[in-house]
């Protein structure tokens, strides 16, 4: 025997009891089993184009046979349920005024067609209709839409709130039965299911449209494969609402992971949040739900509408969502990107040289507070011109992925793949990367993988059950902040943070990640009691499954975007966080692969030093040199950032001890033995102008002390003048940044001269080329002051002092070069004699 053709959905499991066919359309004897043949689908202007070129007297005949074929069958079936779209009929059995109103408005909207009998067809029993109708359906296409039954093609249609359903394909139109609560159904005589349009009539509108249950699904089994083993890098390609055309059909591809769920629909305001008729379908045993929904496209709003596994619902945004509404509001934006980079060169440049081995200096923007109120695109007209005339070679924005509360700085994220849509939209924030890398600026961005908020529309719970967050309690809760964290030893979601990583640098051209709270993600006893916590496999603290995403994620970033460095946020004395991930430690453990690491304790120690009275820092000498004891066992940031400006640590010139004199001189010294001392820069903005209050994202930096008519604004100006001339010194001298992570690029000259608060070292490039960086802590002037160095440099000369008049300084300087005297110092075999301006630092390079 011959069987029907395979429907697009895959055979139909319910025959239509009206035909009194067996179930099983393959039991049927062969000799009364008709014989079709399958085609490829075809676009309903394919169709009519068809018809009209094989003559319309042929189809003529056909249409009519079929037509009377079907005719004979219904009449004997039930005479009564006979339906036509002709106006005559209609107006002949219109049940109510809205019926006549609605199927006139059909007629009147619609392309004239023939009109074709339905035969009538049972369209679901009641387990399918009752699963649709509360939500629990876990594969529609299977049910609704076009599919081969015995007698012709079935049509179904779920449509709420609809009048009536015709179906129109070619020049053919053919209204389905209604069945009640939405459904509608009818049995054409075809031999094949056309490619057709769906013409519905409500009360105050009719709709011609796609069926979204007409189509193939749109993911393929690679990628379904790739997703369960949790090694698809682009996931962001495939799950989340993809404007796109499918099958000749302009519309928006919908995908979430939600294996839990008992089923999935899509609402949004297309469907009035009401997604009763918009079931999605499981793609078998990968957690994965889809439907493309045709005449969808950018800027449509969405959410999932969950089943969870006890039936109740819940509506969630979507986690892939690339585009959100501006908070308070949580919806998901369909988009597409349609920017057109300009950042060629920098991109072909930006990998010559390894991070750690390149001159890197880091402004931190605060992006919504840096300037109140300007949008990602005028935010790309001033920044960029900002940072460049300070000479920072990099930017570090927070935030930018989509969180719902701004005092959380974007620290607790609700939209992973969005950049924040409080300042423009995806396509704006690309614009403002593209205006700092042309202007010669990299950017980093702040990236939490560390944890998320439990806020009931995000991610916490997801489809009904620990998802994201990890099952056990004591894992899934973060002790500090109230938030859940991440299960990283689940595949899929180490999948979702991996390919987030990817996302960032290959979509907008970050050109690095600063990774938040790492320390929090490596110990299961982060902030934790005893008893609170549970050990690893091995019996101790450390978080495994979190080493190994971190490993895996900087992995795949390294090999995937050339040029790009991940930073790691990370407090603790963790073995190898910027060694290789193949290399093993004395712990035992690989590296974490990131490039570069924040050095929290020179921080600390540094700014507690600075914030005693001179005559009491000989106590506290140790603190300003402890760094250089463990300077060379990781690649290293030296953060001043935000964290040290706000909630009662004051700005960082007010940690200052003195008057304000001694405090920017203070400020003004820290920032050259900062800027000299190994490893990379990173400065807060507010901070290049000394600025003397906290920060606050209410209204960020106090810019009214850089205004001309303001009485100190010489004060402040100066401190930014070295700060620009700090940057543009350290840009042009590879001593201070060519070997940062090697020890032959640092030698003391003097590190114990406690009582006279001096500290003096030398910096040397890959060839040897020094220079010379003296540091004094003390508010007296200091002549004559020895210091022992080289004797093959012949003499030297200042090419920075922090006390100069343009600073706001004193202008205790040296106006010729300095000569060596073959007196040997400090283990040197020559030393010059230099006057030491009070609380300043001085840099010297071979004249």
């Amino acid at each position: 025997m011959t069987p029907s053709p395979p429907s697009p959905h895959g055979s139909d499991p319910r025959e239509p009891k009206a035909t009194k066919a067996p179930r099983d359309p393959k039991k049927v004897p062969a000799e009364k089993a008709a014989v079709r043949k399958p085609v490829a689908e075809k676009t309903v202007a394919e169709t009519a184009t068809g018809k009209k070129a094989a003559g319309k007297k042929a189809a003529g005949k056909k249409t009519a046979a079929a037509g009377k074929a079907v005719t004979k069958k219904a009449v004997t079936a039930k005479t009564a349920t006979k339906k036509t779209m002709a106006k005559k009929a209609v107006a002949k059995k219109a049940a109510s005024k809205k019926a006549v109103a609605a199927k006139k408005a059909v007629a009147r909207e619609a392309p004239p067609a023939d009109p074709l009998e339905v035969a009538l067809s049972p369209a679901l029993d009641a387990d399918d209709r009752e699963r649709l109708l509360h939500g629990t359906h876990h594969q529609p296409h299977a049910v609704l839409g076009a599919h081969p039954a015995t007698g012709g093609i079935v049509f179904r249609a779920f449509r709420p709130y609809a009048l009536s359903v015709t179906v129109v394909t070619g020049d053919l139109r053919a209204e389905l039965h209604d069945d009640g609560d939405g459904f509608f159904s009818g049995l054409l005589p075809l031999r094949e299911v056309p490619a057709y349009r769906l013409v519905v009539a409500y009360e105050d509108t009719v709709q011609e449209t796609e069926d979204p249950y007409r189509f193939l699904p749109t993911l393929g089994d690679l990628d379904l494969h790739l997703i369960g083993e949790g090694r698809h890098e682009e996931l962001w390609t495939v799950l989340g609402a993809h404007p796109l055309t499918h099958q000749g059909v302009a519309g928006t591809r919908f995908c979430v992971w939600a294996p839990n769920a008992r089923a999935v629909r899509l609402a949004g305001a297309f469907n009035f949040w009401d997604g009763i008729g918009y079931p999605m379908r499981s793609l078998g045993s990968s957690g994965v739900w889809e439907l493309f929904v045709p005449g969808i496209g950018e800027g449509e709003l969405y959410k999932f509408d969950i089943t969870r596994p006890d039936g109740s619902r819940t509506q969630r945004a979507d986690p892939m969502a690339r585009r959100t509404e501006t908070p308070p509001a949580t919806s998901s934006v369909v988009e597409a990107s349609h920017y057109e980079w300009g950042d060629e060169e920098w991109l072909a440049r930006r990998g010559e040289r390894p991070a750690h081995e390149a001159p890197l200096s880091i402004y931190e923007v605060h992006l919504p507070s840096w300037r109140p109120g300007l949008t990602y695109r005028q935010l790309a007209e001033q920044l960029p011109a900002y940072v460049r005339e300070l000479g920072f070679t990099h930017v570090e924005l927070m935030p930018i992925a989509e969180h719902p509360f701004g005092g959380s700085w974007g620290y607790q994220v609700t939209g992973f793949y969005a950049p924040t849509a409080r300042l423009g939209t995806p396509d704006d924030f690309r614009f403002l990367v593209d205006a700092l890398h042309r202007a010669g600026i990299g950017v980093l961005m702040d990236w939490v993988p560390a944890h998320f908020p439990r806020d009931d529309w995000a991610l916490a719970e997801f489809d009904g059950r620990t998802l994201y967050e990890h099952e056990d309690p004591l894992r899934a809760a973060h002790p500090d902040w109230g938030t859940l964290e991440f299960d990283y030893g689940r595949r899929e979601v180490r999948n979702f943070l991996v390919a987030n990583a990817v996302y960032w640098c290959e979509e907008f051209h970050i050109d690095g990640l600063r990774v938040d709270a790492v320390a929090s993600m490596l110990y299961l006893d982060y902030s934790r009691e005893p008893g609170q916590w549970t050990p690893n496999e091995h019996g101790g603290r450390e978080n495994l499954d979190a080493v190994a995403f971190l490993q895996e994620m900087n992995a795949t970033v390294y090999r995937r975007v050339p040029g790009v460095v991940t930073i790691a946020e990370e407090s603790t004395a963790w073995d190898g966080v910027t060694r290789a991930t193949h290399h093993r430690g004395p712990s035992g453990f690989g590296g974490l692969g990131f490039g570069l690491k924040w050095n929290m304790g020179w921080m600390h120690d540094s700014l507690q030093y600075m914030s005693h009275e001179p005559v009491y820092r000989r106590y506290h000498h140790g603190e300003m040199t402890f760094s250089m004891v463990y300077a060379y066992s990781e690649n290293y940031v030296l953060p001043i950032s935000h964290d040290e400006v706000v909630h009662g640590k004051k700005s960082l010139v007010s940690k200052m001890p003195g008057d304000w004199w001694q405090q920017r001189a203070s400020l003004r010294a820290y920032l050259a033995y900062m800027w000299a001392h190994p490893g990379k820069q990173l400065l807060f903005m507010g901070q290049e102008f000394a600025q003397g209050a906290e920060w606050s994202e209410e209204h960020g930096p106090d810019w009214w002390l850089l205004d001309p008519a303001y009485g100190a604004e010489a004060d402040h100006r100066g401190v930014r003048e070295l700060v620009g001339d700090l940057n543009s010194v350290y840009r042009s001298t590879p001593a201070l940044w060519e070997r940062d992570t090697s020890a032959d690029g640092f030698e003391w000259v003097v590190g114990d001269a406690a009582d006279d608060n001096v500290l003096a070292f030398l910096r040397r490039d890959a060839e040897g080329t020094p220079l010379l960086a003296v540091s004094h802590f003390s508010p007296v002037v200091r002549h004559d002051y020895r210091l022992g160095v080289p004797d093959d440099i012949p003499a030297w000369y200042e090419v920075l002092n922090t006390d100069a008049g343009r600073y706001g300084g004193s202008d205790v300087f040296h106006p010729d070069p300095v000569k060596p005297e073959p007196q040997p110092w400090h283990g040197h075999p020559a030393s010059v004699r230099l006057t030491l301006p009070p609380l300043s630092t001085v840099w010297l390079r071979p004249a």
